[in-house]
């Protein structure tokens, strides 16, 4: 596992870090984005949605849990909020392991999956600093490791 730490000071910044990762995604890829409420797991998830998408006004799945995004050439692009998510067995009907056969997932509130871990992910934690801004902390497991450095 390789690690990172970038400082967002804003919005604009949250948007250029979801549109560099969105170029880094592969097939197979879950990028994991934790935090409080608030710090920023669906601006950066929207971030990367509008990258590989051109789609500006993606609805959270809060409480549909899963929108899925056709990103061009077949590359399916699933975005999950598992925050009402009580029991992880529900995960199966959710797709996420035939999205990333198709293409990668962002999940929010991973604490919910349960031991379900692929691979090859970005573990991104999200902090809010007291300036406003956000600390960003990233883990990189499998393939990730040697893409993380083109995320700073």
């Amino acid at each position: 596992m390789r690690t990172l730490t970038l400082h967002l000071a804003d919005p604009a910044a949250a948007a250029e870090l979801g549109a560099r990762l969105a170029a880094l995604l592969e097939t197979g890829d879950a990028v994991l984005l934790e935090g409080d409420l608030g710090a920023g797991k669906t601006t950066l998830a929207r971030a990367v949605i509008a990258a590989l998408t051109g789609e500006t006004d993606a609805p959270s799945p809060t409480y549909t849990l899963v929108q899925s995004y056709e990103a061009g050439d077949g590359f399916l692009l699933l975005h999950a909020d598992l925050y009402r998510l009580e029991d992880p067995s529900a995960l199966d009907e959710l797709g996420l392991d035939e999205a990333l056969d198709h293409g990668a997932a962002l999940i929010e509130w991973p604490d919910r999956l349960g031991a379900w871990r692929p691979a090859d992910r970005l573990e991104i934690r999200l902090e809010e600093t007291p300036s406003g801004g956000r600390d960003v902390h990233l883990a990189a497991h499998g393939s990730w490791e040697t893409r993380l450095d083109r995320l700073a």
